[in-house]
């Protein structure tokens, strides 16, 4: 029963959101010592390393924030990373939940800081993936475009958002949308943006991860916790444990189903060790390389 309640709980606090600075939810950040803050940053210039060598302006960029393993899912939470942010070269623009707002805001942050927001402080998990040019030009007019960012900004914030209704939203289900937007066409005004996006997603093939929760503390746990919800969600999918929900992996299986010369690479960080691979196959548990990989050493 213990088992079920910890499943229970850690989807709960699945699909991501967050404060800004640690892009957590509104609990302490995780304390790290100096040799892992130092760490953290030589991986994160690793990564930017990556990004600026793929000779793409644009990234789709996900990390694993909250550990959802029981769940099949490695990574929490998806942004786009952009060469020309006004913020700083790569930039991650992205979805967050503004804790003392209580609202979901649109949010530019640093590479590092992005970084910071996993939730292991010994390392992690990141994955980027980059899009032949006639995908990722107007995807990147449209991440850059403030107003078409804000317009899908319609919704209250729920972490556990259905993919197909227009009351809620995450974090993956904005990047979602903005793909659609991107690739779509312009709806006829703003307050259409959120239908129109996921009209065309529809359309397109797109399908959200289902996540099986066959159990009820869930149910009780929605009373407490303001960043989730389940009303929007069918009735015939509640009643057999199961929530539809955009997350990084449904976004990626979208991408390479839509654009095949898409190109992915994974990050992972354990202690000293970082392991950088490309291609589609991911790396093992425990950020294992193999032949092929490449491995750097910081220490």
């Amino acid at each position: 029963m213990l088992a079920r309640a910890a499943a229970a709980l850690a989807f709960a606090i699945l699909a991501a959101g967050a404060q800004a600075g640690q892009l957590r939810y509104c609990d302490a950040p995780t304390e790290m010592t100096h040799a892992e803050r130092d760490r953290m940053l030589r991986f994160a210039e690793v990564v930017r390393g990556e990004l600026e060598g793929s000779g793409q302006r644009v990234a789709l960029l996900s990390r694993a924030g909250l550990d959802l393993s029981r769940f099949g899912e490695r990574y929490s939470h998806a942004g786009l990373a952009l060469r020309s942010s006004a913020m700083a070269p790569w930039s991650v623009r992205q979805l967050y939940y503004a804790c003392d707002e209580k609202r979901a805001r649109i949010f530019d942050q640093g590479l590092s800081a992005f970084m910071f927001g996993m939730s292991r402080p010994d390392g992690g998990y990141v994955s980027a993936v980059f899009l032949p040019d006639e995908a990722a030009a107007p995807l990147e007019r449209a991440a850059l475009d403030d107003r078409r960012a804000l317009a899908l900004l319609r919704g209250e914030y729920s972490a556990n958002a259905y993919a197909w209704a227009l009351r809620y939203l995450n974090c993956n289900q904005w990047v979602a949308e903005l793909l659609a937007l991107a690739w779509g066409g312009a709806p006829a005004g703003d307050d259409e943006a959120r239908a129109h996006a996921q009209a065309w997603l529809r359309d397109a093939g797109y399908e959200a991860h289902e996540f099986q929760v066959p159990f009820a503390p869930l149910m009780w746990l929605v009373a407490v916790i303001p960043w989730l919800h389940h009303i929007d969600h069918p009735s015939d999918d509640l009643a057999r444990g199961v929530y539809r929900v955009s997350m990084p992996s449904a976004i990626e299986a979208f991408v390479r189903a839509r654009w095949p010369q898409a190109r992915r690479v994974e990050f992972c960080q354990a202690g000293a060790r970082i392991v950088v691979r490309h291609g589609w196959t991911p790396i093992a548990e425990g950020c294992q390389a193999e032949p092929g990989d490449r491995v750097v050493t910081l220490d």
